[in-house]
């Protein structure tokens, strides 16, 4: 794994532990199809969580927050509408009562300190 790979993995692992602190069950990680990546699919109550997880260095050229474009946000649908089809409902038959909400968690990691962990819910 390259040094970008890491990083990566280390925000989701972040991300996973941020979102079951605040009482989400982390369903699935990475799950990927021909379309792109989910990085993790949870559970929020009766609600389905798709979220997006941006990991930064400080001093890099953009906030984590900023990586969530129209475009970006677009494809998070469909890839969200895709696990949905190929995994939610083969299982219960039916879409989850509470919807489907998509979500960033922005990691930035200083360079001295703890990460900054920011979950920013119905992003897209």
């Amino acid at each position: 794994m390259n040094a970008q790979g890491a990083l990566g993995r280390y925000g989701e692992d972040l991300a996973a532990r941020r979102l079951r602190a605040s009482g989400m069950a982390v369903l699935e990680r990475n799950w990927r199809c021909r379309d792109g990546e989910i990085d993790i699919v949870a559970r929020d109550g009766d609600a389905l969580v798709v979220c997006e997880v941006k990991t930064r260095s400080a001093g890099g050229p953009q906030h984590p927050m900023a990586a969530v474009t129209p475009r970006k946000a677009a494809r998070l649908r469909r890839l969200a509408s895709r696990w949905l089809t190929e995994r939610w409902l083969v299982r219960y038959g039916r879409p989850p009562t509470g919807g489907v909400r998509i979500d960033l968690v922005g990691v930035l990691l200083p360079r001295r300190g703890a990460p900054v962990v920011e979950h920013v819910r119905g992003v897209a």
